[in-house]
């Protein structure tokens, strides 16, 4: 079955699309949904650009990012394989810290309020978690091997 769903004709374009919010990333905390992108937030579309550039840059693969018909965060398209990874996202805001937690702490915590949803929820849904805190460095292997058991994600 095919959904109906937006999609900038590049990365470049979408780049250009977010700048307000790069400039600005009390917009990325405040911003509205996006109508014109499946009401998607700011920090969402900006969160599904980085990983697609970041993959592409390192991979070499072809990512692409589209809204969401059916009320996720967004769709990654891997336009080589035609692979989709339906998205979730979390935030780790400097709004909302508690003093003396570590990146890691506040990572698993972000990524444990979107598991408490349940397994319908969040299978086969890949679980991108944008941390906008500056609360010291984190180690990606660390987190990894901290994740609950199980993780209803299809990936983190």
């Amino acid at each position: 079955m095919k959904y109906p769903v937006r999609q900038f004709k590049s990365l470049e374009i979408a780049l250009k699309e977010l700048k307000p919010f790069v400039k600005n990333a009390a917009l990325l905390q405040t911003g509205r949904p996006l109508k014109q992108f499946g009401n998607m937030l700011p920090r969402e579309v900006l969160a599904n650009w980085l990983l697609c550039a970041t993959v592409n840059a390192v991979k070499g693969r072809q990512l692409t990012f589209s809204s969401d018909p059916i009320d996720g965060d967004g769709i990654i398209r891997d336009e080589a394989t035609n692979d989709i990874f339906p998205t979730e996202h979390t935030m780790v805001s400097p709004f909302n810290l508690r003093e003396g937690a570590d990146a890691q702490t506040l990572i698993l915590e972000a990524i444990e309020k979107k598991r408490a949803m349940g397994e319908p929820y969040a299978s086969g849904k890949t679980l991108i978690v944008f941390l906008d805190a500056a609360v010291g460095e984190w180690f990606p292997n660390r987190v990894a091997r901290a994740l609950p058991d199980p993780l209803y994600f299809a990936t983190v």
